[in-house]
């Protein structure tokens, strides 16, 4: 149940890495022979199949080691190859570390960076956005759909007005991409980051979309070869870029079926959840929702003494990048979530392998445990009582 953090791999993505993995291991940069070109022809096929999935031109994708890779590529590399003149970028206060870490270091090297406050409902306000571009502005980072609370951005809007003031607009999409459906040209996308893990392909690839016309450039980050076109240099890993190819061919069949099988169950544990327990919290605009990451807080009871309990269940209290802080999550705080109740939430993943079973077993279970440790929070107690706890003025010893 934690499929924002990794997927498993899809038996059909395996069958057709396996051949890459032991009968066709040329290089795919090898020139001069056929084990070369047969790795070439395999790696050129999964470009098409990332593009397709996308509505991309194939020559627009750049295989990566996966979105943290290229989040630096596309945000540390538009900013710095356009900083002769123009030295400001803008994104949110909910993306993901590594966006928000790019964005940092590029603070260090002199850039100015607005870190965008989102609504309640976790959805930035397009006004304050078009507020914050500046004559000096190179690009705008804003992800698709958030990793901790599932909250869709409107990005065709975003886009639209990137595109009208002359902003380079990137997407990280690592959560989105495959599940819903996603068009860079009509979205006005500039830059795209893409998961092969978050997708059920492998771990270790990835893909950065980045627009040819009207082009946008980017300074690698890393020297070598010269392979993909000079902006990610060192050998591109046949199999597993055949496998992120699979992945994006076969969630382009799946995404409607998987899409209305995800929200039904998602509804089921909701439903059952909230009409068992009182004082669950969903965290996040419920409208403009990817149904697969479902993020609830219950009220009086410790998110982590939750997450012991349920050891049988994989669950997590926010993004596995910063589950080894005690800190509530960021992004809970970001959309205004009282300190206690950003303590007390659990992210609840639905995939295309998670089963009715999986997901009656876990409502039961969650529902048992939420009681039990409420029964011994003295908080609880206090709150039946009718005492508000907010009234209280808590003296420290």
């Amino acid at each position: 149940m934690d499929v924002q953090a990794t997927t498993p791999l899809d038996p059909r993505v395996l069958d057709a890495m396996l051949p890459y993995l032991v009968n066709y291991y040329g290089n795919p940069h090898s020139r001069t022979h056929a084990y070369g070109w047969e790795s070439e022809a395999a790696m050129e096929r999964a470009r098409q199949q990332v593009a397709s999935l996308i509505g991309a031109d194939p020559r627009e994708i750049v295989f990566t080691s996966g979105a943290t890779e290229s989040n630096n590529i596309a945000i540390k590399g538009v900013a710095r190859f356009y900083r002769s003149r123009k030295k400001h970028l803008i994104t949110t206060q909910t993306e993901h570390k590594c966006v928000l870490d790019s964005c940092r270091s590029l603070e260090a090297e002199g850039f100015q960076v607005t870190y965008l406050p989102v609504q309640k409902s976790g959805i930035i306000d397009l006004k304050e956005l078009e507020a914050a571009i500046q004559p000096d502005t190179s690009l705008v980072s804003v992800m698709t759909v958030n990793n901790e609370i599932g909250v869709k951005q409107p990005i065709a809007e975003i886009g639209r007005i990137c595109s009208s003031r002359k902003v380079y607009f990137h997407t990280d999409a690592a959560q989105a991409v495959g599940k819903i459906p996603l068009d860079v040209n009509d979205m006005k996308i500039d830059l795209m980051s893409i998961s092969g893990h978050k997708i059920y392909g492998p771990k270790g690839v990835g893909a950065v979309y980045i627009r040819r016309r009207p082009r946008v450039r980017v300074e690698a980050l890393q020297s070598g070869g010269g392979q993909e076109r000079g902006m990610r240099s060192g050998t591109v890993p046949t199999p597993l870029v055949v496998g992120l190819g699979a992945a994006c061919e076969v969630a382009q069949q799946e995404m409607e079926y998987d899409h209305k099988r995800i929200s039904k169950l998602a509804e089921r544990l909701i439903q059952n959840i909230m009409k068992s327990l009182p004082d669950v919290v969903m965290n996040g605009d419920p409208e403009h929702h990817y149904p697969g990451c479902i993020n609830l807080s219950f009220a009086y009871v410790e998110g982590e003494s939750l997450l012991m309990a349920l050891k049988d269940v994989a669950l997590s209290s926010g993004s596995a990048c910063t589950s080894a802080s005690l800190e509530p999550s960021y992004v809970l705080r970001a959309i205004g979530t009282d300190e206690d109740l950003a303590h007390s939430s659990i992210r609840f993943g639905i995939g295309r392998f998670t089963t009715e079973e999986e997901v009656d077993y876990t409502v039961e279970k969650c529902i048992q445990h939420v009681k039990r440790l409420r029964e011994m929070s003295p908080l609880w107690e206090m709150v039946q009582d009718g005492i508000d706890l907010k009234s209280i003025k808590w003296t420290q010893h």
